[in-house]
């Protein structure tokens, strides 16, 4: 048992200094990286096992499995709830970011349930985030997190339309997003690109930045967006990075090309059942005025989905095609 904290209870410590020695508890080096972050999103983040292992694109049992082994690793390892030292702390790093963008992701975009948003989520691993980065201010790609969180949710303001839809990035009104939280974020992406080669957080912060510094979706540097995709491909293997890469060789080079790639990533086992892989090829589709095919595939999303506001923008768009 963990000295100061019964990790099998899954609570959350209010203050924020002992949350984060929770945090880097939950990432001790007796365990296994996936083992870090998925009892780190149970004890820290609070999410469900089933939305942990869609997180990971696993099945819940094993989740569930891996998440047990977790807890018993560390009540085994008879580690004190108290800060670490500094060696411990810098190699625990990687995955206590790894935990928080996984934490953040999971409140910006839920994988399943009612709302567009978990803004008591996202606001947490922001808030995390911000300690880490103080306790690490030299660390490029704590900066590099932190900016990616604060110029992504300063989106989420226009991502909702008045009835709790999905606006997609296309059609939000720019003017509502939050406009001081995207200069944070631009500053500190800035400046955290100056130190060495950049690492995954810093590339997604600056493809971020070039997102929110487009005076309209029209106006989307896509070229400059699809280079820094293709350097972090080279960085992560990470299927939904390279999904993310399709779209914007689509909008940089045209659909086509899009497609192509959707289809190399068609093997992937890793996506079989996420709903963004037709969701995309529905999307690019409909750019190439295909309406009866991408049709097809919004519903097929539709039906993959496990998020209610996501389910009911693909059957809209869906519907707009039947009727058009």
């Amino acid at each position: 048992m963990v000295r100061g904290f019964d990790v099998s209870d899954d609570r959350r410590p209010a203050d924020s200094d002992d949350t984060l020695v929770l945090l880097f508890l939950c990432c001790h080096p007796a365990l296994s990286p996936t083992a870090q972050v998925a009892l780190t999103l149970r004890a820290v983040g609070g999410l469900g096992t089933a939305e942990i292992a869609r997180a990971f694109l696993v099945s819940e049992a094993t989740m569930t499995k891996r998440i047990g082994r977790a807890k018993q690793a560390i009540k085994a390892s008879g580690a004190a709830f108290a800060p670490p030292a500094a060696a411990e702390r810098d190699a625990r790093l990687a995955a206590v970011l790894h935990v928080l963008y996984l934490v953040f992701t999971e409140g910006y975009a839920p994988t399943s349930g009612p709302d567009l948003h978990r803004v008591e989520l996202s606001a947490e691993a922001i808030r995390l985030t911000r300690l880490v980065h103080r306790l690490l201010p030299d660390d490029g790609e704590a900066a590099g997190l932190l900016a990616l969180m604060l110029l992504t949710d300063a989106r989420r303001p226009a991502r909702t339309g008045p009835c709790g839809e999905l606006v997609p990035m296309a059609e939000q009104d720019r003017s509502r997003w939050d406009h001081a939280m995207i200069e944070e974020g631009i500053a500190l992406i800035t400046e955290a690109l100056t130190r060495g080669t950049p690492g995954p957080y810093r590339l997604q912060a600056a493809i971020a930045a070039v997102h929110d510094e487009a005076p309209a979706y029209a106006e989307t540097d896509w070229p400059q967006i699809m280079l820094l995709y293709e350097r972090l491909l080279r960085l992560v293997d990470n299927p939904i990075i390279a999904l993310n890469h399709a779209v914007a060789v689509a909008m940089a080079v045209g659909p086509r090309a899009g497609l192509r790639l959707l289809d190399d990533l068609a093997a992937d086992e890793r996506l079989r059942a996420d709903h963004r892989v037709p969701a995309v090829r529905a999307h690019l589709l409909e750019l190439l005025g295909e309406k009866a095919a991408a049709r097809e595939f919004y519903l097929r999303a539709a039906r993959q989905t496990t998020s209610l506001p996501t389910q009911r923008y693909l059957y809209a768009r869906a519907a707009a095609l039947s009727a058009d």
